[in-house]
């Protein structure tokens, strides 16, 4: 598909047009909205509209690193309401070709615990009305998502958090509703009965529309609590708001230290299938 070669700008050099390139992006989840040092300030417009903030650039050892909060840096956009194409497309035109998506989530499962990680394999798409394509023809163009999280990225996130020491569980289906609202008892239930492990409100259709954009996608789901389905769960003891604004605290510590981590790793030449995700799609 052809790029839209529109204005990338730099805030900082008094609205000059400034052409700026990174590796690796990295998605700023619920009360994640720092995470480098800045080195430059994009506005960038693209045909799809503004992403949610400026995209800020930074380095990690040789790495340039495209950094942008999905809800902005005040948190003003909801879920349902995050412009994800020109989030993605964004990343695209900067040269971006690996995505890390971090994002608060709560737990379905017991054994998985507010402060881990999980590093999601699925997802489980229960939202409605979301833009989730850049294909609305005239080709039709039909992706593979069947494993729809990059497994390179995959297992550099699990190697890393093996060596820093950090809970992580290595897989895990991850249900994303529309929201803003929570779910109820019994929906919550119902995808806990499922065997899925995680619930959350945006990695979809991130994920989707990085991989028709050939970019490989990982997810690292920070569990803050339990989803509403469990709290009858006399071994499991209700969340206070105190208590997740404290997880929230301690895990962007750690995931700081873990993309720190993993980063550094990521390949330069791709092999996986999130490379050629467009060969054999289109239908024609």
């Amino acid at each position: 598909m052809k790029l839209s070669n529109k204005v990338i700008s730099l805030t900082k050099q008094n609205g000059k047009k400034y052409n700026i390139k990174a590796d690796v992006g990295v998605f700023g989840g619920s009360g994640f909205y720092n995470f480098l040092e800045i080195e430059d300030e994009l506005y960038v417009e693209t045909i799809y509209g503004k992403p949610s903030d400026h995209i800020i650039i930074g380095q990690i050892n040789d790495i340039k690193v495209a950094f942008l909060p999905r809800h902005a840096k005040n948190h003003s956009i909801p879920p349902h309401m995050i412009n994800y194409r020109a989030n993605i497309y964004a990343m695209k035109l900067l040269g971006v070709k690996q995505i890390f998506s971090p994002c608060a989530a709560g737990s379905l499962q017991p054994f998985i615990k507010p402060g881990d990680f999980v590093v999601c394999d699925q997802f489980v798409d229960r939202t409605s009305c979301r833009k989730d394509t850049f294909f609305d023809g005239p080709h039709t163009t039909h992706i593979s998502t069947a494993i729809p999280y990059c497994p390179d990225l995959r297992n550099i996130i699990i190697q890393s958090a093996k060596e820093l020491g950090i809970i992580c569980h290595d897989k895990g289906t991850v249900v994303v509703i529309q929201g803003p609202r929570f779910s109820t008892k019994a929906e919550s239930k119902w995808y806990s009965k499922q065997g899925w492990e995680v619930i959350n409100m945006t990695q979809y259709p991130e994920v989707v529309l990085a991989r028709e954009l050939e970019i490989c996608f990982v997810n690292i789901s920070l569990i803050t609590d339990y989803d509403a389905g469990l709290e009858d769960d006399p071994e499991i003891k209700p969340v206070t708001s105190e208590d997740v604004v404290k997880i929230f605290n301690e895990n962007n510590d750690k995931l700081r230290e873990l993309l720190f981590k993993s980063i550094p790793k990521v390949l330069k030449q791709r092999n996986c299938i999130c490379s050629n995700a467009l060969k054999g799609a289109v239908i024609s």
